[in-house]
């Protein structure tokens, strides 16, 4: 059995916000201005209209304290308006985060995790 993990090694959370179309982005800004409104201690990235990172769609990040998470994880789960949100902590390791300690919302889209590893040396 693997050793068992703190959640006090979450420093933060992000969820991402994918579309994929110009309808489904009109839906994602008006997604962001609800959370802006709704919280705001919550940081709102920049928009990438293209695959950036590990993402494989378009998207922007939305990033929260932990003490955010039992509010705007549940407003998420119930306004996000047909879109697909990843969401996952920041522990350090972004290829655990990302591969592992993430929770989908909507479809689960593939990642290009590779470019998280981490590599030797």
């Amino acid at each position: 059995m693997a050793a068992l993990l703190d959640p006090a090694a979450i420093t933060d959370y992000h969820a991402h916000i994918y579309f994929e179309d110009a309808a489904a982005r009109e839906r994602a800004a008006a997604l962001r201005a609800q959370l802006a409104e709704a919280f705001p201690a919550a940081r709102l990235g920049n928009w990438h209209e293209r695959p950036v990172g590990p993402h494989t769609m378009a998207m922007y990040q939305v990033a929260f304290p932990p003490e955010l998470f039992p509010t705007l994880v549940p407003w998420l789960l119930l306004n996000r308006d047909g879109l697909t949100v990843l969401l996952h902590p920041e522990t350090g390791d972004d290829y655990t985060d990302h591969a592992e300690h993430a929770a989908w919302l909507g479809q689960k889209l593939a990642l290009n995790l590779e470019m998280l590893r981490k590599q030797p040396g």
